[in-house]
């Protein structure tokens, strides 16, 4: 495990970041890349299912996302095996919901109220409380 060192704590922050950055930019892609194909019912129903699946795997979008996602699961992998658990998991989890929310806003433009920034902000100080 890496000792509470500041190397330490640059390394640990570093692999959270890891996580939460490639996590952060995969679920990005996917959500434009269903939001691209459609609504899949709609699809299903002119196309059948064989037509929604074909809208899904030939969408780049998707592929990019899932990349992504991948090399999160990756990156996580490999800070659960230098970490432990109990930082690792809440402080990613939480840290992706806030830079989803920021993604959200700034690249989907969805409409991200009050309550998600204030949700943001309490994840934040749960995080810095975790992590000290």
């Amino acid at each position: 495990m890496i000792a509470a060192s500041v190397s330490g704590a640059w390394a640990a922050a570093g692999m959270i970041a890891a996580i939460v950055l490639t996590s952060t930019i995969g679920e990005v892609l996917t959500a434009a890349a269903m939001k691209s194909i459609g609504d899949l019912d709609d699809i299903r129903a002119k196309s059948g299912m064989k037509g929604a699946i074909r809208a899904v795997v030939t969408c780049p979008l998707f592929f990019a996302g899932v990349f992504f996602l991948a090399l999160a699961f990756f990156a996580l992998l490999f800070a659960l095996n230098h970490l432990n658990l109990s930082l690792v998991a809440p402080a990613s989890a939480s840290l992706t919901l806030v830079t989803n929310a920021i993604a959200g806003k700034f690249f989907l433009h969805e409409n991200v109220d009050g309550r998600r920034w204030a949700s943001a902000a309490l994840v934040c100080v749960g995080v810095y409380l975790l992590a000290h």
